[in-house]
C-alpha cells in the first residue's frame, strides 16, 4: 500500500437516525469502577481432533462473574461464567459439536455467520436444547476466514439470553488469510473486542425485565469482553482489533484520540477487497469489523483512548515495541459472488414500525409460517426497505441466517466503502432500500430479521425455506409456539399464562401471536 489512500472521516450512516435521537436513548457514562485489564477469552480446546475432524463441547452454563468491586454479578456464559471462550474453526475441516445446557431453562446455539444447514444446526428458535440435556451436531466449515460469533436464539427470549451473557467469538481461518502479512498472535496483537453495555442494579446485578425497552434494551455502562473501564498493554507496533457489536441495541460510534487512523481489513463475512482507512467507524448490532491500528508515532508511556461518541471505553497503554515496516497489500481479497438472473424474482423485505409495532411485510413472526422461498444454489436479489421516516425513524440492522450476501446498492447508489466484502448483517437507514444478492449453499429453514434483539423478539422477523427441485416442499419438524411456552412454564414453575416474557407484549398489543 504505497499509494496515498483516502481517509474517511464520517460514519457514513444517516445521522438523523442514530440511536441517540430515540426518546429512550441511554447515553454511555464512565463508571466509577477502577480500570481493569481487558479480559481476553481463552481459546476453546477440542475434546479430540484428527487431521480433518474436530470434536468439541460448547457448554451453556450459569455462573457468577467479578465485573465490578463488591458482589459478583449473576451471569451466563459458554464454557465460562460470562460470554464464552473463543472458538476457532479451520475451513475445510468437519466439526462434531456437543451442545450442553446447564442453564435453568432451554436455550439454542446459533452460529451467526457460519454457513451451515438450517434450521437445526444453524441453531435458531427451532433447535432447543433443554436444561440438563446435550445435543450433537456435525457440520463442515467451508468458507472464507472471518470473525463470526455464537449466541443464543430462543425466540422470544433471545434478548433475555444475550443480556445474561450468552455470546462468544468464533474465528474462521483459511490458507489465504494466513498468507497475508496480518497480525494474528491471539491475545497479543490479534484481539477480540465484544462491545456490549449494561445497567448495574443493587449488588451489581442485572435486571433485564426492569430495563427492557421494546426498541432495544441498553445500559449506561460500556462492557468490553465483560470488562468495565478496560485497559490493554500494547507491545507490538500494529494491533488487529476484531470488533463485534454484541449489544442488544446500541450502535457504537468508534474513534480514537488524536484521530488515529483505523484501517479496516474485514467485515462480517471475511476480508474486504482492499483496506479502507478511516478515523470514524460505526458498527451496528451484530456486525463485525476487523481493523488495524499502527502505533508507529507513539512511544512507551503514551496512552491512546478508544471512544464511542464522547465516552472513553478502552485505554491502550503503549509499551516498548519493535519496529514493524510490513505493509498491507493493496488487494486483500477477490469477491466473486455469482450474479442473479435479471429475470428472476426480487425478494421484498419491508422493515416497518418502532416499539411494539415492528414487523416485516406487515406481519409479526410466526413460528410455523414460511414467508419466502429460494432455490438452493441460486443467487437472487433481495431488496431490504426501511419504511421508518427519514428524520424520525431508526436504523434497522438486517441479518440473514444461512450464509453471506453481497451488498449491491443503497437507494441505487454504491455501498459504503467498508462494506464491499461479504456480509450477513447490514444496517438500513430510514427511507432507504438496500439491494443485496444472496445465495444459499444448504437447504433448510432460515430466519431473517432486524438484529436489534428486542425487535426480532417482538416480531420483526420472518423465515424462509431453501429448497431443491427434487423436494421443493420438504417438511421440517418446526417448534410450535405452544411447545415452547409449555416448556418454559414447566422450567419456571408456573402456568403458561403466568409467564413474564416482555417481548410478547408486542404481539399482544397488535392482537397477534407467534403460532
Amino acid at each position: 500500500m504505497t499509494e496515498k489512500q483516502e481517509v474517511y472521516n464520517d460514519y457514513f450512516f444517516n445521522e438523523s437516525a442514530y440511536d441517540y435521537h430515540d426518546g429512550g436513548y441511554v447515553p454511555l457514562e464512565v463508571h466509577e469502577a477502577p480500570a481493569s485489564p481487558l479480559n481476553i477469552p481463552t481459546i476453546l480446546q477440542p475434546d479430540k481432533e484428527t487431521e480433518n475432524e474436530v470434536w468439541m463441547t460448547v457448554h451453556a452454563q450459569p455462573g457468577e462473574t467479578q465485573i465490578l468491586p463488591g458482589a459478583k454479578t449473576k451471569t451466563w456464559g459458554y464454557n465460562q461464567s460470562l460470554l464464552g471462550q473463543t472458538i476457532v474453526f479451520h475451513s475445510g475441516k468437519t466439526y462434531h459439536v456437543t451442545l450442553k445446557n446447564s442453564l435453568p431453562e432451554l436455550t439454542t446455539f446459533h452460529w451467526h455467520g457460519l454457513d451451515v444447514p438450517g434450521p437445526f444446526i444453524d441453531g435458531g428458535c427451532h433447535a432447543p436444547v433443554y436444561p440438563g440435556e446435550s445435543k450433537e451436531i456435525t457440520f463442515t466449515v467451508n468458507q472464507e476466514a472471518s470473525t463470526t460469533w455464537l449466541h443464543a436464539h430462543p425466540c422470544p427470549l433471545t434478548g433475555w439470553d444475550v443480556w445474561h451473557g450468552l455470546a462468544a467469538m468464533a474465528y474462521v481461518k483459511d490458507d489465504h488469510e494466513a498468507s497475508l502479512p496480518l497480525p494474528r498472535n491471539y491475545g497479543v496483537d490479534d484481539i477480540p473486542v465484544v462491545l456490549q453495555d449494561r445497567r448495574f442494579h443493587e449488588d451489581n446485578q442485572w435486571d433485564y425485565d426492569g430495563d427492557y425497552d421494546p426498541d432495544g434494551t441498553a445500559g449506561p455502562t460500556a462492557m468490553l469482553n465483560g470488562t468495565v473501564n478496560p485497559t490493554f498493554d500494547v507491545t507490538t507496533q500494529k494491533l488487529r482489533l476484531r470488533f463485534l457489536d454484541g449489544s442488544n441495541r446500541r450502535e457504537w460510534r468508534l474513534h480514537l484520540s488524536d484521530d488515529l487512523v483505523m484501517t479496516q481489513i474485514a467485515g462480517d463475512g471475511g476480508l474486504l477487497p482492499e483496506p479502507v482507512k478511516m478515523t470514524k467507524l460505526m458498527i451496528t448490532c451484530a456486525e463485525r469489523a476487523e481493523v488495524i491500528l499502527d502505533f508507529k508515532d507513539y512511544k512507551a508511556g503514551d496512552k491512546v483512548t478508544l471512544y464511542s461518541d464522547d465516552c472513553p471505553i478502552l485505554t491502550f497503554n503503549i509499551k516498548e515495541f519493535a519496529a514493524d515496516d510490513t505493509e498491507l497489500p493493496a488487494q486483500l481479497n477477490e469477491i466473486n459472488y455469482p450474479e442473479p438472473n435479471k429475470d428472476d424474482l426480487v425478494h421484498q423485505v419491508v422493515l416497518s414500525g418502532t416499539d411494539e409495532e415492528v414487523g416485516i411485510n406487515g406481519k409479526k413472526f410466526g413460528m410455523m409460517r414460511i414467508d419466502d422461498r429460494q432455490e438452493l444454489g441460486k443467487s437472487e436479489y433481495w431488496d431490504i426497505t426501511n419504511t421508518n421516516d427519514c428524520c424520525g425513524g431508526m436504523l434497522h440492522p438486517y441479518h440473514m441466517h444461512g450464509g453471506s450476501f453481497q451488498i449491491v446498492s443503497r437507494n441505487g447508489e454504491a455501498p459504503y466503502p467498508n462494506e464491499m466484502g461479504l456480509k450477513d448483517t447490514v444496517s438500513v437507514n430510514p427511507g432507504e432500500t438496500v439491494r443485496i444478492k444472496m445465495r444459499f449453499n444448504f437447504e433448510g429453514v432460515f430466519m431473517y430479521h432486524c438484529h436489534i434483539i428486542e425487535h426480532e423478539d417482538g416480531g420483526m422477523m420472518a423465515q424462509m425455506q431453501v429448497y431443491t427441485q427434487e423436494n421443493p416442499y420438504k417438511k421440517y419438524d418446526l417448534m410450535p409456539m405452544h411447545v415452547l411456552m409449555n416448556a418454559l412454564a414447566e422450567e419456571r414453575g408456573c402456568k403458561v399464562e403466568e409467564l413474564k416474557i416482555s417481548a410478547l407484549d408486542s404481539y399482544k398489543k397488535m392482537g397477534m401471536d407467534m403460532c
